[in-house]
């Protein structure tokens, strides 16, 4: 019998404002053939919704990973991080960082906030495209995540 937990979709969560950043992560994950299902919110207000499924999120899947960029409008990615792993009902969902920020310093605060990983986003469509199916290889294929709830 195969387990259920191994081959049911994989709920992935992609908190970014850029529509361009987004179309690509998007086209990244449906090039992989990877089971998943990916959600976007353009916000940190939105994310922290979406994850406590919350109003028009209220029938939204627990996310088994969050791509979370750092520079977001109304509740930055930082904040969001907190937030996620401040909370016991949330904090085990791994949150990678994909961003376009390199400084030194906000992949020591990510790292001091329990990010399970720092991606800097390549500025060039095929390299951008390449790292994200590295990290959906990763999170998706490899890595063996807890069940959402």
């Amino acid at each position: 019998m195969i387990d259920p937990s191994i081959t049911r979709p994989i709920e992935v969560l992609l908190v970014e404002d850029d529509p361009g950043d987004v179309l690509m992560t998007t086209e990244a994950f449906e090039e992989n053939k990877v089971g998943n299902r990916l959600h976007v919110v353009s916000d940190g207000v939105a994310a922290m919704s979406f994850l406590r499924r919350e109003g028009q999120y209220a029938d939204a899947p627990r996310p088994d990973l969050v791509l979370l960029d750092l520079n977001l409008p109304k509740m930055d990615g930082r904040e969001v991080l907190s937030e996620i792993k401040n909370d016991p009902a949330l904090r085990r969902i791994p949150v990678v960082i994909l961003t376009t920020s390199e400084a030194e310093e906000d992949v020591l605060r990510s790292y001091q906030l329990h990010a399970n990983a720092y991606v800097t986003k390549p500025v060039d469509f095929e390299q951008f495209v390449k790292v994200v199916r590295q990290v959906d290889d990763f999170f998706l294929t490899v890595v063996r995540l807890p069940r959402s709830d």
